[in-house]
């Protein structure tokens, strides 16, 4: 049986030194292009990628070999999982590597918003001293309302325990072991939408997903809500929040991520992008980050450690 991988994107080093412990073959392909990965794809038996390109049904039709697909990260919406199914081939992703970076950085972002941190750093940077204009808001007392359960999810609501702030989650998909959990409440949609103050985003991206957050999902808020998206970009329709950043309905949003982010994640052409995002950059009710909300020295390691003991338990499942 073959136990080659082809290394599509950049992993930690842990990767594959754990997997040569087991007798895996990691053949470093960062340099080809999809066209040469095709031409060579079916000598491996697993692929190990973050971003880089999709793989789609065509692509696995060449890969006649291959058994697993490992993806550095949470999200698998680059890949054809329905397609790799049919095809028998694993899909294996890695939510728990970068969770506590997530949840970390969904605070950040949340704390830096309700203090003006950002923008009372580049007043005083510039010789402004204003305290007035920068008073903030208390997190404590808050409700925070969770809109996706699960690996991510779930780590944002465990790093709020210390805040003295009341937890809701609404997932369909999920019931929420209150064992587990008892400092939150699942609940309905119409019920995060009546009481939160906050709400934050961790639902993967899919065709139900795409767009969740629009118009007519904002104005069902009862209150003024600060919103955080570190999910995916266009879970969240940027011209709905513009307006209701303008309108009021949204205070303050902070951004890990973008609808118009390319496929890597790795860049977006500033100078290229619509209305609605200019409006973003130059509002001060807005934080934006690089999508880095899982992007830690940690979840480097973590990430890399997790997928392959998965490759490896997968493998040993097999040989039984």
């Amino acid at each position: 049986m073959s136990k080659k991988i082809l290394l599509i994107d950049t992993l930690h080093s842990s990767f594959a030194k754990i997997l040569s412990e087991h007798n895996f073959e990691c053949i470093e392909g960062y340099h080809l292009s999809e066209s040469e990965v095709l031409a060579q794809i079916k000598e491996y038996a697993g692929i190990a990628i973050r971003s880089r390109f999709k793989i789609t049904k065509t692509f696995l039709e060449k890969a006649s070999h291959l058994q697993f697909i490992a993806r550095a990260g949470a999200g698998m919406e680059n890949i054809d999982v329905d397609a790799a199914n049919k095809f028998n081939i694993v899909c294996i992703n890695a939510p728990e590597g970068n969770r506590d970076a997530v949840g970390e950085h969904a605070i950040g972002m949340l704390l830096a918003l309700m203090n003006h941190l950002i923008r009372a750093d580049a007043e005083v940077r510039n010789g402004l001293w204003k305290r007035e204009e920068n008073r903030g808001v208390e997190l404590q007392g808050k409700t925070i309302g969770i809109i996706g359960f699960g690996n991510m999810g779930s780590s944002f609501a465990k790093k709020l325990q210390g805040f003295d702030v009341d937890i809701l989650a609404y997932d369909k998909y999920i019931h929420i072991d209150q064992q587990k959990f008892p400092f939150v409440k699942q609940v309905s949609l119409a019920e995060i939408h009546q009481h939160s103050d906050v709400l934050s985003l961790h639902v993967p991206l899919t065709a139900e997903t795409n767009y969740l957050v629009n118009d007519h999902f904002l104005n069902a808020f009862t209150k003024s809500i600060w919103l955080i998206n570190t999910a995916r970009g266009k879970v969240l329709e940027t011209a709905s929040l513009v307006k209701a950043l303008q309108s009021g309905k949204v205070i303050a949003a902070a951004l890990d991520v973008l609808e118009y982010e390319n496929i890597s994640f790795e860049d977006v052409d500033v100078s290229k992008l619509p209305a609605p995002f200019q409006f973003l950059i130059q509002s001060k009710q807005v934080l934006l980050s690089p999508h880095i909300g899982g992007w830690t020295q940690e979840s480097n390691v973590k990430i890399a450690t997790v997928l392959a003991e998965k490759i490896i338990a997968h493998f040993n499942n097999k040989l039984k």
